[in-house]
Parts: C-alpha cells; sequence; structure tokens
C-alpha cells in the first residue's frame, strides 16, 4: 500500500509537470454542494499558458499571497512563524500558506484544517518543488484556483468578471483579483466593496517592490535582478 500510494503520487505530479489541469478535487466538492442546495451546476474553468495571462497576475498574486514565492522552497517559515504568534494572540487568524502550499491544496486535495490534509499537503507541496519549476507552479496556480462562485483560474474571471482574456487584464484588475482571495465567495472582484478596494490598493502598492515575474529558463532568484529584469541562466 505504501509503494502504491508513493508511485501513484509521485506519476500523477509528474503528469501534471506537463499536461494541463483540467479538474480538481474542489471543483468537483463545489459541484457536489450545489446539487445539495438544488442551485444550477456552476463550473467555468479555461486552461491557458503563461503566455496567455497579464504579466501583472503573477506579480499581483505574489505581492498579497506570498511575498517570498521566488525565494522559499516551498514553505515560508517566517510567515509561520508569524501567523502562529497572530493567531496564538487572539488575531484575525491567518494560514501562512504559499502559493507552493495553495497549489498543491488546490490540484491534489481537499479543502479544511485537518493534521491529516496538512500532512498530505506538506508532502505534495514538497514535491512540486522538487519536481516542477517556479514557472510551472505559477502556471498551474493562476489555473485551478477559486476566483468566485463557480469560477476557477485567471482566464474564466477575466471573462466573467471583466469580459476579456486574461492577457489583456490591466494591472489594476489583477491586483483586483487577487484582493479578493482570501475568499473569493465573499468578496466578488467584478462588484468590489470598500474592503476590497483598499486591499487592492495595498496590492498595488506592494507590486511596485515585486520585478515582473520570470519566464521559463529565466533565474527565479529576485536578488539576480539586474536593471528590473532577470538574468538568462
Amino acid at each position: 500500500m505504501v509503494a502504491l500510494f508513493f508511485s501513484t503520487t509521485i506519476l500523477a505530479v509528474v503528469i501534471y509537470r506537463f499536461f494541463p489541469v483540467y479538474f480538481t478535487p474542489l471543483m468537483f466538492i463545489r459541484c457536489a454542494q450545489q446539487f445539495s442546495d438544488d442551485k444550477s451546476l456552476t463550473l467555468h474553468h479555461h486552461w491557458v499558458s503563461m503566455g496567455k495571462i497579464s504579466e501583472h497576475m503573477p506579480v499581483a498574486v505574489m505581492a498579497s499571497e506570498d511575498q517570498r514565492f521566488l525565494l522559499h522552497h516551498g514553505f515560508d517559515f517566517g510567515a509561520i512563524e508569524n501567523a502562529a504568534k497572530n493567531n496564538l494572540h487572539g488575531g484575525k487568524m491567518h494560514g501562512g500558506s504559499t502559493i507552493s502550499q495553495q497549489t498543491a491544496k488546490n490540484v491534489f486535495l481537499w479543502p479544511g484544517r485537518s493534521w491529516i490534509r496538512k500532512g498530505f499537503e506538506v508532502y505534495f507541496t514538497f514535491m512540486i518543488e522538487t519536481l516542477w519549476s517556479k514557472q510551472r507552479i505559477m502556471e498551474v496556480y493562476l489555473n485551478s484556483i477559486e476566483m468566485g462562485d463557480g469560477i476557477y483560474g485567471v482566464d474564466a474571471v477575466a471573462e466573467y468578471h471583466f469580459h476579456k482574456k486574461a492577457k489583456d487584464l490591466f494591472r489594476d484588475e489583477c491586483a483586483l483579483i487577487a484582493a479578493t482571495l482570501p475568499n473569493p465567495l465573499k468578496f466578488n472582484s467584478a462588484h468590489p466593496g470598500s474592503y476590497i478596494r483598499k486591499r487592492q490598493h495595498q496590492i498595488e502598492q506592494q507590486m511596485r517592490f515585486i520585478p515582473a515575474f520570470p519566464a521559463e529558463g529565466e533565474d527565479v532568484n529576485p536578488e539576480t535582478v539586474v536593471g528590473g529584469t532577470y538574468r538568462r541562466r
């Protein structure tokens, strides 16, 4: 059983290194919830390559979700420690999850806070950080993350909330989408309230300090940035 688990999970990670992720466990779970609530089944998802996504989108999600994405190896222990201290002192709950962890959870696991699921998340995060490039992790993340009610991925939210393709999203629109990610079912990028507008402004300010996301084959270490661009290896 152990050998079967490792062989099948490693195979799945290798396959998704090269092939699009058209469906995730969360998509099926949301459809089941819609069915049980007697709602019409809604699932909007379009897989697109990084070349068809606005260059501002990865910068926006890094500014919002994981500013050390290009530096860490899947786990930002500083953010985890800060989140733990904040939660311990009764502050607003923070998870400290990186983009890599969220990608592992979105693609291979189910939502929840159990220790078992968290253990699997650590395992899959280690696997994708080992077998995928940072560019691939970001590509899968931007295509699989929930961005609205029945909406998954940046191209779908661009179409249904902004009536355009992901490639054509403006900088402020990318920041607006990123501002809703902590709770995309509660916050709507098509009809943002004052709180989301405030978060959007904060994200835009942070985006000024994050260089353009490197293309495949470019050095992903921000410390090697020269003149705002990444050196090629």
